[in-house]
């Protein structure tokens, strides 16, 4: 594919399935182009959080999620990806090239998750329910493994209220610290903003709506923005944890890859996330969960989340194009 109408398309094609990968913060920290046939992902710098993400993890692994939904897109159109990984040791931030390398006629499997592009949304608050279908929780764990990582559903309730008490306690230093306060400020948007970056107020809940939920959610509003979502349920839902083997940026990008794939399966099934990585941006907590706790079956965690159904809320805002 190297006609420019035919690479226009290419490029189209990727940057709109971007724009429905989840992202810390909602900051896309990705840049794509078009260069002989190819789509190059790189890491947007300009749009790091050097706070709370002063290692790039989470923006790499956004990019992951981005990458993963690249993939899919191109699958679904009847394209068949091929993907080079971290391609160039002395371009670091040059993530992944994608060609296509011919035509294929898409699976089930791809048609499924392809509809669970435009569906699938961050949740933050409590579910009616948990993840009660012991065969989707199958389906979850596979989607993680076929990407090359691992996801460990969490259901021992003293275990649970461990991880609940670390999310509490990371979200509470958090709250009292200056300079990430002001950084989440910046990428916190008041309702009605059509900024297409960073978190509107209409997504996420105000913080007086749940005081006793066990698992606090990140508190975008800093008593500056009132939250606007509304809420229903009472579930803390099913915890789970993601973890890949290493903990280099090729693991990081590995595991937004099966972050989003866990996510369309997850969607598809008419199931939410609701993501707590408060506790994974402290080293020695994150060291906690995986080491002294166990739940990384030796290797890193990556992201701590909830699956559910959520119940009668406000509708996700819709995707702008950045």
């Amino acid at each position: 594919m190297s006609a420019p109408g035919a690479e226009r398309e290419l490029l189209d094609t990727a940057r709109w399935a971007a724009e429905h990968a989840p992202s810390v913060w909602n900051t896309r920290p990705w840049t794509l182009e078009a260069d002989r046939g190819r789509i190059s992902l790189r890491i947007d710098l300009r749009r790091r959080l050097p706070v709370a993400d002063p290692a790039l993890r989470e923006s790499v692994l956004s990019c992951g999620a981005a990458l993963l939904t690249i993939r899919i897109t191109l699958l679904a159109g009847g394209w068949r990806p091929e993907v080079s990984r971290l391609p160039d040791p002395d371009r670091p931030g040059l993530l992944a090239d994608v060609s296509v390398a011919g035509t294929a006629e898409p699976g089930d499997l791809e048609r499924a998750l392809f509809s669970a592009v435009e569906h699938r949304h961050t949740h933050r608050g409590p579910f009616e329910n948990g993840v009660e279908d012991r065969g989707l929780l199958q389906d979850l764990s596979a989607a993680a493994r076929t990407e090359g990582a691992r996801l460990r559903t969490v259901t021992e309730p003293t275990l649970v209220r461990s991880l609940a008490g670390l999310v509490g306690a990371a979200e509470y230093l958090h709250r009292h610290e200056r300079d990430r306060g002001e950084e989440i400020a910046r990428w916190t948007r008041e309702s009605g903003d059509r900024t297409a970056l960073g978190v509107p107020a209409q997504d996420f809940p105000p913080a007086d709506d749940a005081p006793n939920r066990l698992f606090p959610g990140r508190d975008f509003g800093g008593g500056r923005v009132r939250g606007r979502m509304r809420v229903s349920g009472t579930s803390d839902g099913t915890v789970a944890l993601l973890s890949t083997p290493g903990d280099t940026r090729a693991d990081w990008l590995a595991a937004g890859e099966a972050l989003q794939r866990v996510l369309l399966t997850a969607a598809h099934g008419g199931v939410s996330a609701a993501f707590h990585p408060q506790p994974l941006e402290e080293p020695l907590l994150r060291g906690f969960i995986g080491e002294r706790l166990g739940l990384a079956d030796g290797g890193h965690a990556q992201m701590l989340l909830r699956l559910g159904r959520p119940g009668a809320s406000a509708p996700a805002s819709r995707r702008r194009a950045a």
